[in-house]
Order: C-alpha cells, then structure tokens, then sequence
C-alpha cells in the first residue's frame, strides 16, 4: 500500500508543471527554481506511490494512469487554494465573508440578477459567480469548488441537498412569420419538416428535448443542427434557419420583442424545475447560508413570470 501521508504540495506542483510544460527545465523555470530541484521532488513523488508516475519518451513527459490521479489531485488542491485565498481576501478588506455561487449556462439570464439582489441586501458579503455548462457544474461539484450551484436537474451520484426554488419551463420558439405561429395544437407530423438548432450532446436543455422527442416522436426522426451556446441558437432561429427546444428563461426579451414566438405544441411548455444545490457531505460557511436563505426566500421574486402559449 502506498504511504501518501508525506505528499507535499511542492511534489504535486513539479509533478502539474512538468506535465504542463513537457520538460523538467520548463518546469523549473515555471516554478522558480533549479531543474535538479524538480528532479528531486518528482523521484520523491514517485517513492510516496512506490510506482513511476511518467512514461518518458521522445514526446516529453506522459502521465502514467496513476500519474493521471495524482495530477488530478494536484488540479483539485489548487482550485481549494485559490477558493480559500478569496474567502481571506474578502475578510481581510472588512467583508463578512465570500461565497463561490455556480450556475449552469442556460441559467445565465437569471442568475445575475440573483446575485445582484442579494448583493443589494448583503454588500458586505462577496459572491464569485461561475457560470459554466451542465458537465462543468457537475466536475465542480465533486471536487467541492462551490459553495452553492443553480441548476436544473442536479445529479443522481453525489450527495447534494437540492431545494426547489421555482419552475422552469421549456419550449419550442421560431422566427416571426413562421409558418406555425398561432397555429393551435401543434403535432409532431407538423414538426418533421423542421430543422431543430440544438445543445451540443449531455446538456441538459439537450437532454431534456430527447426525452421530448421520444413522447412524441413514435421512432421518427427529427433534423437537429447542433450550435455551442443558447444565444448562438436564438439569433439562428432569429434569422430563419430552423426552430429550437430551448428554456423560456433564456428568450423572454426577444418572445417580449416579437423577434421570438412560442409554438402552441401539444406536451408543451414542458416544466421542470430550478434546484438550489450544495454537497451534503460539506457544511455552509456562514456567508453561504447567508446567500442560500435569501434566495429561498426571495425565490418568488428572483425568477421572472412568463407568459407561455
């Protein structure tokens, strides 16, 4: 068994900067100090696992598999120290403390806005707001990098306290003039002539439509286009190149413009929910539950009402 209870973090960083950099000497140089140091440290890692932590070759440094592991390990140590810095940061100029607040992309037209609430109530609380895709939320909330996180559909594998704090509702949008605008009772043999711009694969507005489809398809096919953002698909639908299952949060200014309209499909507006997240397992700084009761209690007021057809 591998004794790691004299791992240093000096090991892991010459391990990350050697990977990072493809060379001792890069990594020296990175770091601040002699190739010979890096060296040491590594042979001094590689002794900690009693295994090699590189395969060597003319490419440069390859992570062995439990190299990977430890490489990992050192990533995840940084992020912790970087949170941490922020936190002493924030008391050190006199605020009652930081939160680290993550949210999923498609949230991003709301989720401002819930920061900028509660700053008005709270400035003397400091809150980093991380934006990022459903795949990205979930790595950071298994490696603790949160505090809270807004998202949709929180994961089955972690142990997570997920409160609901309002509905979230999915629909079909096309460009002003489209051919099925007003029409009522839309069904799926009207919708196989579209061209659908969606998520990419694993998001869950992606996810989401799948299932959708699955309900109404019965084994038909539909012709999905993929686009990398929510504000790419809006100014495609905009601009007439096809139709798009997309949360009704992220377009209520356009469908409010007319540059948008809501099909009146059968099965939609399809609703979930928006969650409010933390790891069981870890206990809320006092400026998280700070953060995580007001906007329980102000969930009402936070997510705008929308009018859906």
């Amino acid at each position: 068994m591998p004794d790691l209870r004299a791992l240093t973090l000096k090991q892991l960083r010459a391990l990350a900067s050697t990977v990072q950099h493809g060379t001792v000497t890069g990594a020296a140089k990175a770091l601040c100090v002699t190739p010979p140091a890096v060296t040491t440290q590594l042979k001094l890692l590689e002794k900690s696992v009693d295994a090699p932590i590189f395969d060597r070759s003319a490419e440069g440094f390859t992570p062995t598999e439990l190299g990977r592991e430890l490489l990992q390990t050192a990533l995840n140590i940084e992020k912790l120290i970087a949170r941490t810095r922020d936190r002493i940061e924030a008391l050190q100029s006199g605020a009652a403390g930081s939160v680290t607040f993550a949210a999923v992309s498609t949230s991003k037209y709301v989720s401002p806005s819930i920061v900028a609430r509660f700053q008005d109530h709270h400035p003397d609380i400091r809150v980093k707001l991380v934006i990022g895709n459903r795949k990205g939320i979930i790595t950071g909330l298994e490696h603790n990098e949160y505090d809270l996180a807004l998202m949709g559909r929180p994961p089955d594998h972690l142990p997570l306290v997920s409160e609901v704090l309002s509905d979230h509702p999915h629909i079909l949008i096309a460009p002003a003039g489209h051919r099925l605008i007003g029409r009522r009772k839309i069904l799926a043999e009207d919708l196989l002539k579209e061209t659908f711009l969606a998520r990419e694969p694993g998001s869950g507005t992606r996810l989401l439509m799948e299932r959708f489809f699955e309900m109404i398809a019965s084994g038909r096919t539909f012709d999905i286009v993929e686009m990398g953002t929510n504000e790419t698909i809006k100014q495609a639908v905009m601009v007439g190149l096809g139709i798009a299952f997309i949360s009704a949060h992220t377009c209520q200014a356009e469908l409010a413009a007319g540059k948008l309209a809501a099909l009146s499909v059968t099965g939609l507006p399809l609703i979930r929910q928006w969650f409010l997240t933390h790891r069981l397992d870890q206990t809320l700084t006092t400026a998280a539950e700070v953060f995580r009761a007001f906007t329980l209690a102000h969930r009402q007021e936070l997510f705008p009402r929308l009018s859906l057809p």
